[in-house]
């Protein structure tokens, strides 16, 4: 029989489920055993290698309380990999390593929707695995790439040591809700030089016990209090704000059927503002235990006072205010954002874009919500793309029309949060056909790719199918030579959709999804078209002499 979370045979929070109730213990607890670990344990009272076994055996201490036996997944994966990373070859170890984390961690998510019918269990592990997988991954890499400026191998005996290696995955920094670091900065912050070299222009060469520069170092508190104040109004808010908006009500049969289509879309973004202060606390108060151990140090901000967000996971006012939905998943989860850039972006020979969402869908889980958010993410990260190219330029003449340009901007941003988002929180898939069916009808993406160097015109003929709100922009440069449009349809039909044709084969609610290509001639000058269809079914031809 599985071992229950301790916690949950003492108490019983009205407010937090066991989980929750558990990894607040855990992560107050190391954040009290993180002071303890930078002023008793510091480089200079202890060798790296007591460094490494207590930040060891206090994770796994972790993992045991939070998740019982079930921790025994997290340990499997660990070793495992250890096996690999120092038994295979240095060109393949990154692929080996990959696909044992990704395929044991997909295992797991696959076997968490079947077995347990979408349950969410007590004992959720699947969260410290996932960031275990990003960290066996990110050391995978590295050990193959060797980059000049963070070489961690020149030879076999300098890949990680088993304690390193450990200390490095199974840390009680990091281990339960992350945020995934790189590898060298982790044993720069165990051997007492990871505040010494982005000081070293001001403090001189290191000369201190295991290379600890003996010059002072910032204190981490002002950093760790702030942070902790971040924390304390995001567990108010999701006390009282979020708990009063559930995110299912957007689904809601009597909601849905009798409340205005502006009450529905404005529930929603009431509803999914509120549903990120949880991630905004557990990652800040992540962020705050590691700068409390000392680790975290970015160095000097323009004003001359010590930065404390190296490994920092968000930025709230970023998120907030975004104008643009890179902007938005640039500040959202950005070590994540980092590992996935480091493994995939950057290596992706072609299709970088569309591959690096569709792993992070795969490593988010199996859940259908998670593949519709991250593969609808895909055209309107193009979207935003194209079209910030092709018009921000234009308003950027005064103050004023740069303000109304970020105004719309960050309203366009939010409604596409809305529509992207939602299936990642409702999960299954009947409730988001539901909240796309009556919530959002219709989304329409354009973005423009692929500018040639010759000259050339050409027609375009083909069937639009649109409901009565789709709009479709196309934003055109000037003097661009030969330029393709593809724009990208997303369309949901409704209950008395009457077009015969189609009533045949496709049945509401449904998804069409098609391209249309269009080349412009050198000399056509307009700026911008815009079309608006309140029918059904249309062939547009457009001739560009």
């Amino acid at each position: 029989m599985v071992d229950k979370p301790s916690l949950c045979m003492i108490t019983q929070c009205p407010s937090l489920s066991p989980i929750q109730v558990n990894f607040m213990a855990c992560q107050l607890f190391a954040l009290a055993a993180a002071f303890w670990f930078r002023l008793y344990l510091s480089p200079r009272h202890a060798s790296p290698l007591f460094r490494h076994a207590v930040a060891t055996l206090l994770g796994t201490a972790f993992l045991i309380f939070c998740f019982g036996w079930y921790s025994m997944h997290i340990l499997t994966v660990v070793f495992a990999s250890y096996v690999i990373i120092i038994k295979a070859d240095i060109n393949n170890v990154h692929r080996y390593c990959m696909v044992m984390a990704m395929g044991y961690l997909t295992v797991c998510q696959v076997n968490r929707v079947i077995v347990f019918n979408y349950g969410i269990l007590s004992t959720d592990f699947s969260g410290p695995l996932m960031i275990i997988t990003q960290k066996i991954t990110t050391l995978a890499f590295q050990l193959h790439d060797g980059k000049a400026e963070e070489r961690i191998y020149a030879k076999k005996q300098h890949r990680p040591s088993l304690i390193e290696y450990l200390s490095y995955n199974l840390n009680f920094l990091s281990i339960l809700v992350g945020p995934c670091s790189n590898y060298t900065d982790y044993i720069d912050f165990i051997e007492g030089r990871h505040i010494s070299r982005r000081l070293r222009h001001h403090s001189g060469t290191c000369n201190g016990q295991n290379g600890y520069d003996m010059t002072p170092e910032p204190s981490p508190l002002n950093a760790v209090c702030r942070k902790l104040l971040i924390c304390c109004g995001c567990m108010l808010f999701f006390l009282i704000v979020t708990r009063s908006l559930p995110i299912i009500y957007n689904v809601d049969p009597h909601f849905v059927a009798n409340a205005p289509f502006l009450t529905r879309l404005t529930y929603a973004f009431f509803s999914i503002q509120a549903a990120r202060p949880k991630f905004y606390f557990a990652w800040t108060l992540a962020d705050a235990v590691n700068n409390a151990a000392g680790y975290g140090f970015l160095g000097m901000d323009e004003n001359g006072k010590p930065s404390w967000d190296l490994i920092c996971n968000l930025n709230i006012l970023g998120i907030e205010t975004a104008t643009s939905f890179k902007t938005f998943i640039d500040n959202w989860n950005i070590q994540t954002g980092i590992w996935l850039k480091t493994v995939c972006y950057d290596r992706a020979p072609r299709h970088r874009l569309p591959l690096t969402f569709v792993l992070s869908a795969l490593w988010h889980g199996v859940y259908p919500g998670y593949y519709f958010t991250f593969l609808t993410a895909i055209p309107i990260t193009m979207a935003a793309r194209a079209m910030r190219k092709s018009i921000r330029h234009f308003f950027l003449g005064s103050r004023g029309v740069k303000l109304g340009y970020d105004i719309i901007t960050w309203a366009a941003t939010q409604l596409a949060i809305c529509y992207t988002v939602m299936p990642f929180l409702l999960l299954a898939v009947e409730p988001t056909l539901v909240y796309y069916r009556y919530v959002i009808p219709t989304l329409t993406s354009a973005f423009l790719s692929e500018i040639h160097e010759r000259y050339m015109y050409n027609c375009f003929s083909g069937p639009f199918l649109i409901s009565d709100l789709s709009v479709s922009v196309f934003f055109i440069s000037k003097n661009c030579y030969s330029l393709h449009i593809y724009t990208f349809y997303l369309f949901f039909c409704y209950e008395k959709f009457d077009h015969t044709v189609l009533r045949k084969s496709l049945r509401p609610p449904f998804f069409f999804f098609f391209f249309c290509r269009v080349e412009i001639h050198k000399t056509f000058i307009s700026h911008s078209f815009f079309f608006r269809y309140k029918k059904y079914m249309y062939s547009l031809k457009i001739h560009t002499n």
